[in-house]
């Protein structure tokens, strides 16, 4: 008797797992996320060789200081990070080393509520990189300087010199 019961119940668990199995579907959902704060280049900068050791982008030494216009449509979302460069991206051949100065500064803005940027602005990346928490929304121009000197006051090679400044939205 007791290895009938046995059977039975065995048997019928079995068969009730048979009507209830599971039923399963996988679905896709999709989005995309259009940016909120995008960088524009308002003013392309180039250097300027007022004498043979320095490449400045200081009008008075025949530079033009690059200008960046960072459009941001949601308050406190990110931060701007601008880098003065710190290298060339392309220059003749150097033999000796070359020593970076830089800066980046607000100026303009769309709102009065982005007057503080420049205050609360925090520098990292060894000085080179200056963060700007956007907490307003608007448009913001950034203006960045860059000098370069070489070799402790020795002249450049003739050729093309190009640095690069990079900027970021980072998303908070």
């Amino acid at each position: 008797m007791k290895k009938i019961i046995t059977i039975g119940l065995i048997l019928g668990l079995t068969g009730c797992s048979l009507f209830t199995s599971k039923v399963e579907a996988n679905t896709t959902i999709n989005g995309s996320v259009e940016s909120r704060c995008s960088i524009q280049t308002d003013t392309n900068g180039y250097y300027g060789n007022s004498n043979a050791y320095t490449l400045n982008t200081t009008p008075s030494d025949g530079g033009q200081k690059p200008i960046l216009r960072i459009d941001n449509s949601l308050a406190s979302a990110f931060v701007a990070a601008l880098s003065w460069p710190t290298s060339f991206s392309s220059s003749p051949s150097l033999s000796d080393s070359v020593t970076w100065t830089g800066g980046v500064a607000v100026t303009q803005v769309s709102a009065s509520g982005m007057d503080g940027y420049q205050a609360a602005s925090t520098l990292t990346n060894n000085g080179s990189t200056r963060n700007y928490l956007l907490t307003t929304a608007g448009s913001t121009w950034f203006e960045i300087t860059s000098q370069a000197i070489y070799g402790g006051n020795k002249a450049f090679p003739s050729g093309s010199y190009a640095a690069t400044v990079v900027a970021e939205c980072i998303a908070q």
